[in-house]
């Protein structure tokens, strides 16, 4: 609803500040029912999937679809969806993607090799499941004629960079004193908070090292790597370690990679013995025993889980 809402009203907004109908919008689901959002407000709809492919060729085709999607897309599966948006990006339509939108983008074959942006926590998941495609942690991409963002309030971001392609600065600038934001963010600033914020570590040296680790999760870098790359000892950053982070070097770089497999088995259908490989593990049954260690079950209970989860 978040990305939804901040993709929809820069646009009334933009009109506003214009005095005239710049831009227009229809809502389209693929019944012509109302959609009820991960938030449980349901949204009335203009058109269905049915009646969008009868308006390709009329005057009212639209200039741009944008596909918004939201938790567990990567359980979506609807052949007509993604043929319509074949169809229309073939004939010159301009496609975007909102929140978890690239994963249907994908699923489409429309971003094989194209850069394109997703919710950082998806963002694993989506990397194994389309390798062909170039997405990254950014708020948003524009390549070409497809528009991707992270969700949330990039979004916004993106629609702002949109009206500013259409129009000048100063547009954007008003519409952006009326949402109380100052500025429009660029499209690589981060999604997530930085390490310091997110993990309340001030130590540079330490965050350098984290920063290692998640860089280096499918073959994970030794400790005397890590001492290499940030000029310390070995002692020295176990010491580091233990008095900011209350863990060794060696359980924190196991926990992120953990943590990497978690998402990788929640989002994909990746065998568990790929996931373990992806993760830096020298065998399933090795990576097994870690993550029942931290998590109280097995990878494999995790995959029924989430199962039953998504059946509920």
């Amino acid at each position: 609803m978040v990305a939804f809402a901040t993709a929809l009203d820069p646009l009334r907004l933009a009109n506003r500040m214009l005095g005239y109908e710049a831009y227009k919008w229809r809502l389209a689901s693929l019944d012509g029912k109302p959609v009820r959002a991960s938030n449980g407000v349901e949204c009335t709809v203009d058109t269905s999937l049915e009646e969008e492919r009868r308006r390709m060729t009329g005057s009212d085709r639209p200039s741009m679809v944008v596909v918004c999607t939201g938790v567990h897309v990567e359980k979506y599966n609807n052949r007509s969806v993604f043929a319509w948006l074949r169809e229309e990006y073939n004939r010159g339509v301009a496609i975007g993607g909102l929140c978890t939108g690239s994963y249907v983008l994908a699923l489409a074959g429309l971003l094989s090799n194209k850069r394109c942006a997703i919710h950082w926590e998806n963002l694993p998941g989506f990397q194994e499941a389309f390798p062909k495609a170039n997405v990254f942690a950014d708020l948003f991409e524009v390549d070409q004629n497809i528009y991707t963002c992270a969700g949330g309030t990039a979004a916004l971001d993106m629609m702002l960079k949109l009206i500013g392609d259409d129009f000048d600065e100063s547009v954007v600038n008003r519409v952006c004193e009326q949402v109380l934001t100052d500025r429009v963010r660029s499209p690589t600033d981060r999604q997530r908070l930085p390490l310091r914020a997110r993990l309340g570590v001030q130590n540079a040296k330490v965050l350098t090292i984290i920063e290692l680790m998640e860089a280096n999760l499918a073959e994970p870098l030794s400790l005397l790597d890590i001492a290499d790359h940030v000029d310390l000892s070995r002692r020295q950053i176990e010491r580091l370690f233990r008095t900011e982070m209350g863990r060794s070097p060696a359980r924190y770089y196991l926990e992120i990679r953990l943590d990497r497999a978690r998402h990788l088995l929640i989002q994909s259908s990746m065998p568990v013995v790929d996931v373990a490989v992806a993760c830096g593990f020298v065998s399933a049954s090795h990576f097994s025993k870690c993550y029942r260690e931290l998590y109280a079950r097995s990878p494999q209970q995790e995959r029924v889980d989430r199962k039953q989860l998504l059946a509920a």
